[in-house]
């Protein structure tokens, strides 16, 4: 398909195929009750696979109580939370898209309002909990100090995130990505900033990296070897003293040669209250995809602000990284791809019952 652009050429990962290289972002919904979700997620979800993307990804979903962001976070650790993710699948396949689920933990970013509530810190005594972490070192000034975990407990959540994974695959999901970004507990372990242990989970690159290749081993032990696994990190932290994309490039190395992970999704921040980014412009994390793609040898996906039909098929066209994920731009218009196909010159793979639309 030469006259194809690759945005709208399949691509596959193991046995796996998506229609398209768009992905919908997981996006925080801060809609659910006791991790359960409801008919939002069905819609939200449904909608955007009705709408063209390739791949679409539920919001990050828990694998523990104590692992939300906030009140209204959802879950996935018991057999409740699964029953609202078969219709979710099921939605999203007959919408045409691949079903993706986001494993996540809050770790110290955990127990705070939702957004358009403030997001402060809640305390114990006001009804929240607290948070997990490498260290107890709070994300905000005031929050609740958080417990620092001990090396029975680091295993014990990474037993969370195989049985998430467990429920994930008896209810047909196709692909997981392990939040390992934005300041949550994966990637508290990874930066020197959140990560101040003296233990075997600490100190050096290696130390700080074995929770997240004792995660994956765990949700590898859950996962079938013909499904893909991705990978979110945040490629800098923005912040002195943290990340630097030459460490991603160096983690995403260790990576590529566990052979199990398919690919790296390139995010940024969150890890520090205190980080500075230089410039917030249309795609000014596609860099960090380049970097990793390039210097790591495996796939990538950029995001960040990429709204433009002509700039996601550029990134793409470039080889600065394999699939583009959307988020806002998504959140705005659930028919993106759909409108980005007929601004390309691709033919919209439009659901008979929209032929009507004029796409």
């Amino acid at each position: 398909m030469p006259h194809t652009p690759l945005l709208f050429q399949p691509i596959s990962f193991r046995s796996v195929t998506a229609r398209n290289r768009i992905v919908v972002s997981p996006m925080c919904q801060y809609s659910a009750t006791e991790g359960l979700g409801d008919d939002w997620h069905i819609q939200h979800l449904g909608a955007r696979a009705m709408g063209g993307a390739g791949i679409v990804f539920t919001e990050a979903a828990h694998v523990s109580a104590v692992g939300r962001i906030t009140h209204h976070c959802l879950g996935l650790w018991s057999e409740s939370h699964q029953r609202l993710l078969r219709r979710i699948v099921a939605i999203i396949v007959r919408g045409g898209a691949v079903p993706g689920v986001q494993l996540a933990h809050a770790g110290r970013k955990a127990s705070v309002k939702r957004p358009w509530e403030g997001g402060a810190p809640i305390a114990p005594q006001d009804g929240g909990w607290v948070p997990l972490a490498p260290s107890a070192m709070p994300m905000l000034a005031g929050a609740t100090d958080p417990h620092a975990l001990s090396s029975a407990e680091i295993a014990d959540i990474a037993g969370e995130f195989a049985t998430s994974a467990r429920l994930a695959r008896e209810a047909g999901v196709k692909l997981l990505e392990l939040h390992a970004a934005h300041g949550y507990l994966v990637h508290s372990f990874l930066s020197p900033i959140s990560n101040r242990r003296n233990d075997a989970y600490g100190g050096d690159a290696a130390g700080r990296s074995r929770f997240l290749m004792e995660t994956l081993d765990a949700i590898r032990s859950e996962w079938p070897a013909d499904l893909p696994l991705w990978v979110r990190l945040s490629c800098v932290d923005w912040a002195p003293g943290g990340l630097s994309i030459d460490d991603t490039v160096a983690l995403g190395r260790r990576l590529a040669a566990r052979g199990d992970v398919d690919l790296i999704d390139c995010s940024s921040g969150g890890v520090s209250a205190d980080q500075t980014i230089p410039s917030l412009h249309p795609g000014y994390q596609v860099p960090f995809a380049d970097a990793v793609k390039q210097g790591a040898g495996i796939a990538t996906g950029a995001v960040g602000l990429i709204t433009e039909p002509t700039h996601a098929a550029e990134i793409l066209a470039n080889r600065r990284a394999d699939v583009v994920l959307l988020a806002r731009a998504l959140l705005a218009d659930p028919a993106w791809p759909l409108r980005a196909a007929k601004a390309l010159g691709v033919k919209p793979e439009l659901p008979a019952q929209y032929l009507r639309a004029g796409l």
